[in-house]
């Protein structure tokens, strides 16, 4: 079967002809059970298998590691000149592997665009039948789509893939991020609309390789990815946010969540991208190349430490020294967890790495059990939380909620390691919820204090896993208040506050990167950014 290999308008100067294209998508993605025609559920998988959304090498190591989780402080990182540089061939990987497909993402654009073309060709029949996987294929383009936006802000999007839909070879323009949320935004409340009255089927079960078919679930999806973006614009626009947040809040059985409801369990309420069974990538080889592996400085010794949180020992090892006693090589482990302090010079991190914790091994570095996280209860709580504290609501109950969630999730992330490496019970009720109501992180204090609690506890819960979003909070919010060492390289001292345009897309779509050329520095603020 040949390798797909979708040429979008996007990226090259398309030299391919409509039916060449097309008769490499029919070679990949038909049926071979049904029909020899390019089908929309082998697509609609082909969508959801993205090694963007799992823990894979390429997406952890080259990309999260490198620029989100080191902006957000999720993830510990050298204090070289150019820690805080972009990489531009890296950036420009996570881009094309968006915009075409690629082993190292799945082509979301590209692949929903032949969706498009192949149910705009099928009879009215079929285009009933096919609708279930085109509402569910725009959920997971959204959610993907976001995510650019969030960190570069304008897109190409809406012309994208013109070769496919029209025949017409063009370089799309750049859509304006505040009008892409605001249809992201709109097509997530149709969608889970859509659901809402739909039946699943015994075609969308076996395809659906992230909820299994499962549509009161994918309407919870759509719900809690909407409540993410207005919550995310909701600084910028609160006035819409406010209502159309608390309409949700308000009306739970019109508008479902992966809350949780009265019983949470990650295996089966979070939206999760398990690991395929036929190419198992293990955290092991993206981490443990110094230092990624190390605790963060805020992370631990800020804010875990003096809570006593639950979730240290699932999320850190000790760590320590190989020492000489007696002629023989003995590993002798630290007493305590600590991070290392992030005003450490290079040459100081390079002489200290044995005395401080590291990510735990079962857990995360050694872990082929580890799944794609999409979106979890933990995090649509504090989503929650927020926006009962500034707008009305129990936001003490969905705090602690989301905090005795998030101890539960990483205690589920330890429990996956088949490998033979220790796996710890998770700690007892009464810990957790001494924790919660007695603890540093307790729901105490003024308005802003409380809602620097719920800020901090999100970013905890995020992690380096889902470093995108923990950036882009942070930059929303300004929470936890990070301190950042000055890097010595000239222009590159802090970090961004968005990523900059990849050096090819600017050559290839330069008459269209004129637009927006403008606001394209590492300082120009996503427009959510007003803090």
């Amino acid at each position: 079967m040949k390798k797909l290999f979708i040429i979008m308008s996007v990226l090259v100067t398309v030299t391919i002809t409509i039916s060449g294209c097309k008769k490499e998508l029919e070679e990949k993605y038909n049926n071979p059970e049904k029909t020899s025609d390019a089908n929309i559920p082998g697509f609609f998988t082909a969508i959801l298998n993205n090694n963007r959304v799992r823990p894979a090498y390429w997406n952890v190591r080259t990309f999260l590691l490198q620029q989100p989780a080191v902006y957000s402080q999720t993830a510990f990182f050298s204090n070289s000149n150019t820690a805080y540089q972009q990489s531009d061939g890296y950036s420009q990987n996570y881009w094309e592997d968006f915009y075409a497909p690629s082993g190292n993402g799945s082509g979301s654009m590209a692949l929903y665009r032949a969706m498009q073309v192949v149910n705009n060709s099928a009879s009215t029949a079929d285009q009933t039948s096919n609708e279930l996987f085109m509402q569910a294929a725009k959920v997971a383009l959204i959610e993907q789509a976001a995510k650019m936006v969030d960190m570069w802000g304008d897109i190409p999007y809406n012309e994208t893939g013109s070769l496919l839909t029209n025949n017409i070879i063009k370089n799309p323009k750049f859509d304006d991020q505040v009008q892409l949320y605001t249809s992201f935004i709109a097509d997530l409340d149709a969608a889970a609309t859509y659901f809402s009255k739909a039946t699943t089927s015994p075609a969308f079960a076996k395809y659906d390789i992230l909820l299994s078919g499962n549509v009161d679930k994918w309407r919870r999806y759509a719900n809690s990815l909407r409540l993410r973006l207005l919550m995310r614009i909701s600084n910028v626009n609160e006035a819409t946010a406010k209502t159309a947040v608390l309409n949700m809040l308000n009306n739970s059985a019109q508008y479902p969540l992966i809350d949780g409801g009265s019983s949470y369990s990650p295996a089966t309420t979070d939206v999760l991208l398990k690991p395929l069974t036929t190419n198992i990538e293990v955290l092991n080889s993206a981490l443990t190349e110094l230092p990624s592996h190390y605790a963060s400085d805020y992370l631990l010794n800020k804010v875990m430490l003096p809570s006593n949180d639950p979730r240290i020992p699932v999320m850190f090892d000790k760590y320590g020294r190989t020492v000489n006693i007696d002629k023989k090589d003995v590993f002798v482990p630290n007493k305590e967890y600590r991070a290392m302090p992030i005003t450490f010079t290079s040459n100081e991190q390079e002489a200290s790495f044995p005395d401080y914790a590291i990510l735990d091994s079962a857990t995360f570095l050694q872990n082929p059990g580890l799944p794609g996280i999409v979106i979890t209860a933990p995090e649509v709580n504090f989503l929650k939380a927020e926006a009962f504290e500034r707008w009305g609501g129990d936001a003490k109950t969905a705090y602690e909620t989301a905090v005795k969630q998030s101890v539960t999730f990483y205690y589920y992330l330890n429990s996956l390691n088949t490998t033979g490496l220790t796996v710890l019970p998770a700690p007892a009720s009464t810990v957790v919820n001494d924790f919660v109501t007695s603890s540093t992180i307790a729901y105490t204090g003024s308005s802003t204090e409380k809602l620097a609690k719920v800020w901090t506890e999100k970013w905890v819960h995020l992690g380096f896993l889902q470093s995108i979003e923990a950036w882009s909070e942070y930059r929303r919010t300004n929470y936890p208040q990070l301190t950042f060492p000055a890097a010595g390289l000239s222009g590159y001292q802090t970090p961004p506050t968005r990523l900059i345009y990849p050096t090819s897309e600017k050559t290839r779509n330069s008459t269209n990167y004129q637009a927006v050329s403008g606001k394209d520095t590492r300082n120009t603020k996503i427009f959510w950014d007003v803090n």
